[in-house]
């Protein structure tokens, strides 16, 4: 039997910060990292296209915490003990320099999540962390003052042990066994699958937009605004990925078969658009409607539209009927399309479900049920929008367990 002062099960962002930061604090302790695969750090790896999306350049816990659909309120306190000033601060130290981009995600400067695992790895050298691969643990026992854990090959002992597993079914089960409640996951990041004429030639065009859920009687259930983006099967983007977190758990029981009303001209009302649609008439008679995009609008879009409102290509402002403005307007401000699925987006899985927060003390991340369990990153029932959210979520609890430990 193998034994630790501290096991940490998983070797992705969250178990390897816990255990770096662990090691930094309690130099005289021994640190196990137990990773079920043949490689560490592989979400670290595609993350952000290659590059990781480290964090977010958001430096304010009341407004970060707005990013997150499940760990709102839980995250907050946290945030004031070690957030993203913090993060950057940390990396800085180990010689890698972090960068913002205009939409305010934060990469290394090297635009390789290699810079990150290299540091992680040098970090766990450094400090004498053994990070043991194809270590699957079949079973977690909590005896008097220590747990026993069993892998495919070994047996462990430890006083301390940090869940560091993501979203992982059969640690979940682990953990329920140990006396948990797991809330059952559900995907939470995901692109929209509609087959519509209105977009079926204009994927890569992107546009600022609003956009509604409906539920079967027309009435709103979720609503956001922001980037949208047209896809080969159907909508993406900020704006839509925002739904697909926000709405995790209430578009699961639709089997992701709903209506979307978009507003292409985010804010804007029917009476706004109806008047500005009259004074074109008045001031641009002799131009025809089709050849000319308005309010800003790429101009493959604005012919899409004036297509599905049924308008010939040779009518000009001058000869529109009241019929065909208020036909313009239902488009632009009301476009409703089918949604048929759903689409992962890019290479973040990432799930809503997870350890009932009620069961965690957010001081420390320890396991109210269970002494000396605690908890890293996404083994709970946190998740985020895309941005680098979901990672200061795992440095963050990996901090404070590791000075708790």
């Amino acid at each position: 039997m193998k034994q630790a002062d501290v096991i940490i099960i998983g070797g992705g962002a969250a178990g390897f910060f816990t255990a770096i930061n662990a090691a930094e604090i309690n130099p005289n302790h021994k640190i196990i990292i137990l990773e079920r695969g043949k490689e560490v750090l592989t979400k670290v790896k595609i993350s952000g296209g290659g590059r990781c999306n480290v964090t977010h350049a958001e430096f304010i816990p009341n407004q970060l915490i707005q990013n997150y659909p499940r760990g709102e309120k839980e995250l907050l306190g946290p945030f004031h003990t070690f957030m993203t000033g913090d993060t950057i601060d940390w990396f800085e130290k180990r010689g890698v320099e972090l960068k913002i981009e205009e939409d305010g995600r934060m990469f290394p400067v090297s635009n390789s999540s290699q810079t990150i695992i290299d540091c992680f790895l040098s970090e766990t050298k450094r400090f004498g962390i053994d990070v043991l691969l194809n270590q699957s643990v079949k079973t977690i026992q909590k005896e008097v003052d220590h747990f026993i854990i069993n892998t495919t090959t070994d047996t462990f002992s430890a006083e301390k042990i940090v869940v560091a597993t993501g979203s992982n079914p059969k640690i979940w089960q682990l953990l329920e066994a140990l006396g948990h409640t797991v809330v059952p996951a559900v995907p939470s990041l995901f692109t929209f699958n509609i087959k519509d004429g209105r977009i079926v030639d204009l994927p890569g065009l992107s546009t600022d937009a609003s956009v509604k859920v409906l539920d079967g009687k027309g009435k709103t259930i979720l609503e956001s605004s922001g980037p949208l983006l047209i896809t080969h099967w159907g909508l993406s983007g900020p704006a839509i990925l925002k739904l697909s977190a926000w709405g995790a758990r209430v578009l699961e029981p639709l089997k992701y078969h709903f209506n979307i009303e978009v507003n292409w001209l985010n804010n804007l009302s029917e009476e706004d658009v109806l008047d500005a649609l009259k004074e074109l008439k008045n001031e641009q008679g002799k131009q025809t409607i089709f050849k000319y995009a308005q309010f800003n609008l790429p101009k493959r879009l604005w012919q899409s539209i004036i297509k599905a409102a049924g308008i010939d290509e040779r009518l000009t402002w001058a000869e529109a009927t009241r019929e065909n403005l208020q036909n313009i307007a239902n488009q632009l401000i009301s476009s409703i399309f089918e949604v048929t699925g759903k689409s992962t987006f890019k290479e973040e899985f990432v799930t809503a479900g997870g350890v009932d927060l009620k069961e965690v003390n957010f001081k420390t991340f320890e396991s109210k049920i269970c002494k000396n369990l605690y908890f890293a990153g996404e083994v709970l029932n946190i998740d985020a929008i895309t941005g680098g959210f979901n990672f200061q979520n795992a440095w963050t609890s990996g901090f404070i367990v590791a000075k708790n430990l």
